[in-house]
């Protein structure tokens, strides 16, 4: 089995914290996500993740004029320059300070970053040539007496008439002390910096007019103050020229005497402005209040054009589009990420993660479909293409422990620790059955039955499994034998077995349908966590609390073998942990496990920052992923830095709560003591885990729920070189030339054999729609498993539907005896056509029902003509 899997996305989570940023063109979003950053495709309704990670959680992102490159910063104020399209980094640096504000310069030349009370202006580096200190420092500008909070360049150089001076830019910053301040990018004779006061608290934002004859300054007070030229008695512009400067004319605005021309208040009574942001184009002034509303007022004349509350909690972050019509938010306490249509007052995009942990997952059957259950009590559908979560159930009160879809993925189970198993209509999107007990217990593992019809649950605190009907909800059987909780339960592929694992250290197997309900318990080295059932339903692989894997023979009753994880699943050391991560045994063994599509492998994840594929004949790990480097989680580092020790502790983990700027952040209403949710106690680090894993149906991806989020890999083609039965004049130009004569059969076989990418797309566009039987007919039985994978990736991203719909028509009949008899191998690649064949109906069916009228418009003036012609 390949195991080149890659890192695809990031689900699951939508806003962290930072600035939200859209791009040149206003179709997407950036928005950061941890030490990631995801970009979100508004038009095309794609969301991805970029692959690189910063060291801690991201603070701050810039995005250059062109959308080609982004500096992202962290909150120890390192930061990457990064390739947008490619994802890839292009260089690093570490400003040796936290960074509140970055901003490109309007011709993208110079990057301008706050450093404490300074900001600092590099030049750019370039994106092509590789040196070897690439940042530049241009200036540093002083003045401030407290940290500086944004920084505003003017747009344009309209005043700047000399070409040699095409430099000579502007930008206004504002601080915590109360004022802002306007510099010029390069020395300007007789200029001292403009300070802007008479504000009484934090100066949030300061924005240049479209005309630059205008600056608007924002408090966190909620007062704003307009700024125009000072005036004499003849009603002209005060200039502060010195007497020797020739190019007064040039910079207007470096020479402008300003002052206060308007003081507006937005009486937003009991709130704070958060942020703010302002559109010069059509003068529209977009600000945050840490209640949850924001508001649009039209400038100079202050007139408010559109007030809403979008969120419960602080806005924390807002971002307008180049075109004035969309606006994004980011809420960080919640997670959400919204972006707005303000004249048609809609939602073009509302996301949110879930609140805290992701406790457990499920892949449907085609693999298209996503579901996940978090410690809020939500169950969340997400499409695995596009990376959107588009339901969300929240009837359970309590955290989600499993969820499970059935066989047919038109219903998905969930089980919580609030007593109750819910089942969901994915048509309707609504619960249209509870399960519950005869007395109240938690249920933390969930089974269903092939055919959809039973659901198990194991609880907690009876130790007991319950089984009900799937069309009459009455409990059917309470299967008693276990004397811990229940920690796995998985029904046999086939349907007539389910297999139960608990913390007394056994296994069981249960004849549900049979007439007997007794079952004799197979000993395992500790408890069990974890169980999954092999594809073909005749093994069963366990997951114990000593690190082990056992494979348990279902016919045998008894373990073939055993696979020692210890080592391989041993994670990183917490910042309050005594001992070191190698004599750590709280990270040493496996929660989750799972077979690969075809069951020649394991793909295991536990509590560290470690996912395990072992090779299930061979006992051997294949390969080891590490979930997160975030080192604001716990557990990613495998040696503590003793400079971060002191005599109160680690720096993480005191608690810092009592020095936030704001009241509202320094008030405490939580209960102490508690590890879990976020009412908890005043400071938790959280952990970098693994809750669950799980392969999806097709074998080309699986995902985890960790701590970060639903971190989703993909089998990674893009650079792999797997050529199949290679000889020398199998070159590019031979295939390319044999095409060019016609012979596609030929063709398509060289370009299988081959098998690059680019060169079997080209050849398979190319052949005549009329050729495909045929050419399908003739094509040898060894590339047949080759072509049939290529035409489901193929169907996924291709616009050609009946083009597609012929191949795959053709293959089947064709070849419908050799995929027979080899159906157990070639599972993964039926589920991947299966899925693509879906994507089609789905995307077939919604076009037609939103046109139908016009179908049946149509329709009827076709029959009105040939009346008419009769």
């Amino acid at each position: 089995m390949k195991a080149n899997f890659a890192f695809q996305n990031l689900c699951g989570t939508v806003y962290r914290q930072g600035n939200v940023l859209f791009t040149p063109d206003g179709n997407s979003v950036l928005s950061p996500v941890g030490n990631r950053v995801s970009i979100f495709d508004l038009v095309n309704n794609k969301s991805r993740t970029l692959g690189f990670e910063n060291r801690k959680n991201i603070a701050c992102i810039a995005l250059s004029p062109d959308g080609k490159v982004l500096l992202s910063i962290d909150e120890d104020g390192r930061a990457m320059l990064v390739h947008v399209r490619k994802g890839t980094v292009l260089h690093r640096i570490s400003f040796k300070k936290a960074v509140n504000h970055a901003a490109f310069s309007p011709d993208g030349k110079y990057i301008a970053v706050t450093h404490g009370n300074m900001v600092q202006v590099w030049t750019t580096p370039s994106a092509l040539a590789r040196e070897f200190a690439p940042f530049t420092l241009h200036r540093e500008f002083t003045g401030h007496h407290d940290d500086v909070v944004s920084i505003a360049w003017s747009k344009t150089s309209r005043w700047v008439r000399r070409e040699d001076d095409a430099d000579d830019r502007y930008f206004i910053t504002t601080s915590r002390d109360m004022t802002a301040r306007l510099y010029t990018l390069n020395p300007v004779e007789g200029f001292k910096p403009k300070t802007f006061g008479g504000h009484r608290d934090v100066v949030i934002g300061a924005y240049f007019s479209d005309d630059e004859r205008t600056i608007y300054t924002v408090s966190r007070d909620g007062a704003v103050f307009t700024w125009t030229a000072k005036k004499d008695e003849d009603e002209e512009d005060i200039m502060d020229v010195p007497s020797t400067s020739e190019g007064a004319v040039d910079h207007i605005v470096a020479y402008t005497r300003w002052g206060v021309s308007d003081r507006h208040y937005f009486n937003q009574p009991g709130t704070r402005v958060v942020c703010a942001t302002f559109h010069p184009g059509t003068s529209l002034l977009i600000v945050g209040f840490s209640s949850g509303v924001f508001g649009l007022w039209e400038m100079p004349e202050f007139t408010p054009v559109h007030t809403l509350s979008i969120s419960n909690e602080k806005i924390s972050s807002v971002a307008v589009n180049p075109s004035g019509e969309w606006l994004a938010f980011g809420a960080a306490k919640l997670g959400q990420l919204l972006v707005w249509e303000w004249q048609s007052e809609s939602y073009v995009l509302k996301q949110q993660g879930h609140y805290y942990d992701m406790n457990t997952l499920a892949f449907s059957s085609d693999g298209q479909n996503i579901a996940t259950g978090g410690e809020d009590g939500k169950v969340k559908v997400w499409n695995a293409t596009s990376g959107f979560c588009f339901v969300t159930f929240p009837e359970h009160t309590a955290g989600v422990s499993t969820v499970e879809f059935a066989k047919g993925g038109q219903v998905l189970f969930s089980a919580s620790l609030d007593g109750t198993v819910r089942a969901y209509d994915l048509v309707r999107y609504r619960n249209f059955r509870t399960f519950t007990s005869p007395t109240p217990v938690q249920f933390c593992s969930l089974a269903v039955d092939p055919s959809g019809e039973v659901v198990c649950a194991g609880s907690i605190d009876s130790f007991e499994i319950y089984m009900w009907s799937v069309q009459t909800g009455k409990l059917l059987d309470v299967l008693s034998g276990h004397t811990a909780p229940v920690a796995g339960l998985a029904f046999s592929p086939s349907g007539d077995q389910l297999a139960s694992a608990s913390w007394d250290r056994s296994v069981r197997l249960w004849s549900v349908f049979g007439r007997s309900r007794t079952s004799e318990p197979i000993t395992v080295s500790s408890e069990a966590t974890a169980l999954a059932f092999r594809p073909d339903g005749k093994e069963i692989c366990a997951a114990t609390l000593d690190g082990q894997l056992s494979f348990i023979d279902v016919a045998e009753g008894q373990i073939s073998s055993v696979i020692e994880g210890r080592r391989d699943i041993s994670g990183g050391r917490k910042a309050e942990d005594r001992t070191t991560a190698a004599n750590n045994p709280s990270s040493k063994h496996f929660n989750s496990v799972t077979y690969t599509a075809d069951g020649a492998c394991v793909l295991a994840g536990g509590s560290s920052k470690y996912v395990v594929i072992y090779d299930r004949a061979e006992g051997v790990m294949v390969k080891k992923f590490q979930i997160s480097e975030n080192l604001s989680l716990d557990g990613t580092q495998e040696m503590l830095d003793s400079r971060n020790m002191t005599e109160a502790g680690a720096i993480d983990t005191i608690d810092t709560t009592g020095d936030a700027s704001d009241l509202e952040d320094r008030l405490d209403h939580t209960l102490p003591g508690a590890q879990r949710g976020d009412l908890s106690k005043r400071r938790y680090r959280r952990d970098a885990r693994t809750n669950c894993v799980r392969f999806s149906a097709t074998g080309r991806s699986w995902a985890a729920a960790s701590t970060e989020g639903l971190l989703i890999y993909s089998l990674d083609e893009s650079t792999s070189f797997d050529p199949f039965d290679l000889t020398l004049d199998l070159t590019p130009e031979s295939i390319l030339s044999t095409l060019e004569s016609g012979e596609y059969l030929v063709a398509l076989v060289m370009a299988l054999r081959l098998n690059e990418r680019p060169l079997i797309h080209r050849v398979y566009e190319a052949v005549p729609p009329g050729d495909i039987r045929l050419i399908a007919r003739q094509l040898p039985g060894v590339y047949v498993e080759r072509l049939l994978r290529f035409v489901a990736e193929h169907v996924e991203s291709s616009p050609h539907i009946e083009f597609d719909l012929l191949w795959v028509s053709a293959m089947l009949t064709s070849h419908g005896r050799f995929l027979r008899e080899r159906r157990g191998e070639m599972a993964s690649v039926f589920r991947a056509l299966q899925k693509g064949l879906m994507g089609f109906e789905t995307s077939v069916a919604k076009l037609c029902d939103e046109n139908s009228f016009a179908l049946d418009y149509v329709l009827s003036q076709a029959d009105l003509a040939a009346g008419t012609t009769a």
